[in-house]
């Protein structure tokens, strides 16, 4: 009995989960329209890149508050550049999101995520050991 009353509940996250997927694409995929306000395009990329990027905020094996920036900001954050985003352009992505079979890998964002924070490490330690060697 507390199963029927639970699916209507399941199924509507796992819509809201392929909405957030849908404009997670869409704003990938309009991030590269050159009608995009430079502001926005920076914004997608930084929202984007998080939720992509296998570095949190709050470290996911801390219970209950690791996964909350995924739950809250990732979402938040898309909410906000969907919102900034113009509605031609956004309907326009959408619609491209909807059609394309070729999702971006994860894995080569991720790559791509990982490569910058370890050139970012590399240069704040550079100029960490250059400074204590003075």
């Amino acid at each position: 009995m507390v199963q029927s009353h639970a699916l209507p509940i399941v199924e509507s996250w796992k819509e809201r989960a392929r909405e957030l997927r849908l404009d997670a694409h869409a704003v990938y995929l309009a991030s590269k329209d050159p009608r995009m306000p430079w502001y926005v395009k920076l914004l997608a990329a930084l929202v984007v890149g998080y939720l992509f990027s296998p570095i949190d905020l709050i470290p996911d094996f801390i219970p209950v508050l690791g996964y909350l920036d995924d739950l809250v900001i990732v979402p938040l954050g898309l909410l906000l550049v969907v919102k900034l985003i113009p509605e031609e352009v956004l309907a326009e992505h959408r619609e491209a999101a909807r059609a394309r079979k070729d999702v971006p890998k994860k894995w080569i964002a991720a790559a791509a995520i990982v490569t910058i924070w370890t050139l970012l490490a590399t240069v704040v330690l550079f100029h960490l050991l250059t400074r204590s060697l003075k």
